[in-house]
């Protein structure tokens, strides 16, 4: 069995993050996106892997390489434009040959894995298998009805009116039948190829369609209140590990990670939360569900439920910065000239929130 991890896409929710760097890469915990799909991919047992991928290929390249650091064998195949998942399978076509694959959404998170799901499929009953939730907003997302016995008849594409509350989680797993499905169908009103539209052409010519609805939670994270959510469930999951310097002025309360290098002095650490490498801490509280990477500074500020990405600054800010997203090399400080006022430099497709 083979894997297909989708990395293309535009990311124009997470804008202006996503206007230098992949949304697969956004860090959650300090870890890229992408990197736990990785993990759930080798831990079910696969070893050859397609990375679909679109403009931000080099980035992707560079950060998962041949996937050896993985124990993985991948493969990268160029999607032009993002035309659509079942555009994706499509092109993948001289990848996945006549083998049966799992299709992962590079952006999505599920921390149970996928192993027994996988071994579930292997078993050769079914022809497409995949997976629901249930959410609060199924307009948003692929939604699926099932009959009485759970058997699926019907897909739609983020209808306006839905007909369950049951979305498609980003991870499907089909045999070489989908080939034929995905050369069938024809663009949606958005001018894509819906994965949606494929599955329900199999369901229509008698294909075998399994669900499997996880009740563990799940999180497709192209926006910044699901990339937080997702952060804070995965920071729950470490281990207190405080590998960097402490002064005696310092206080470390719960689940905290300090990575090697990294440096805490007269300040208030209160987990979970993680700061990579590098990272200075001082004169500063950093609460719960905070991941600072590598290179940061943090001096006489106070900041929870955030993400702070490598070598950024936040300096001199008296207010709590809280569920906020900050990307690379950033500053943000406070000057003492008067007369007061706020001064900005600040990129497109921005968002800046004074209390």
């Amino acid at each position: 069995m083979k894997a297909l991890i989708l990395s293309g896409g535009k990311g124009t929710r997470l804008r202006p993050i996503t206007h230098t760097s992949a949304k697969q890469l956004v860090p959650v915990a300090n870890r890229p996106i992408l990197f736990y799909g990785l993990d759930a991919v080798r831990a079910a047992g696969i070893e050859e892997v397609g990375i679909v991928v679109g403009d931000t290929h080099r980035e992707i390249r560079a950060a998962v390489g041949d996937g050896s650091s993985f124990g993985l064998r991948v493969e990268y195949i160029r999607q032009e434009q993002p035309l659509g998942l079942a555009h994706a399978v499509k092109v993948s076509h001289g990848f996945l040959r006549d083998s049966p694959f799992v299709m992962y959404l590079g952006d999505n998170l599920i921390p149970d894995g996928i192993t027994d799901l996988v071994h579930e499929f292997e078993k050769g009953e079914c022809d497409a298998q995949i997976l629901l939730a249930h959410v609060p907003n199924p307009s948003a997302f692929g939604v699926a009805q099932l009959d009485a016995r759970g058997r699926v008849l019907r897909l739609d594409e983020k209808p306006r009116k839905p007909k369950s509350d049951l979305a498609l989680v980003g991870v499907y797993m089909f045999d070489s039948t989908v080939f034929e499905a995905v050369n069938a169908i024809e663009p949606s009103g958005r001018g894509e190829l819906e994965i949606t539209d494929a599955i329900q052409y199999l369901i229509d010519h008698g294909r075998r369609v399994r669900s499997h609805v996880i009740h563990g939670w799940w999180k497709d994270t192209g926006k910044l209140e699901d990339m937080l959510e997702a952060n804070r469930i995965v920071l729950t999951s470490l281990e207190r590990r405080v590998e960097g310097s402490v002064d005696a002025e310092s206080q470390i309360e719960g689940q905290v990670v300090l990575e090697k290098g990294a440096r805490v002095e007269a300040s208030v650490l209160r987990g979970p939360l993680i700061v990579g490498s590098g990272a200075v801490i001082r004169a500063s509280y950093v609460g719960p569900f905070t991941s600072i990477a590598a290179d940061c500074v943090i001096e006489h500020s106070e900041i929870e439920h955030s993400i702070v990405l490598e070598s950024s600054q936040i300096v001199g800010i008296g207010a709590r910065i809280e569920s906020s997203l900050v990307g690379r090399n950033v500053r943000i400080w406070r000057g003492e000239a008067r007369p007061k006022a706020y001064k900005f430099m600040v990129g497109d497709s921005s968002e800046i929130h004074l209390s």
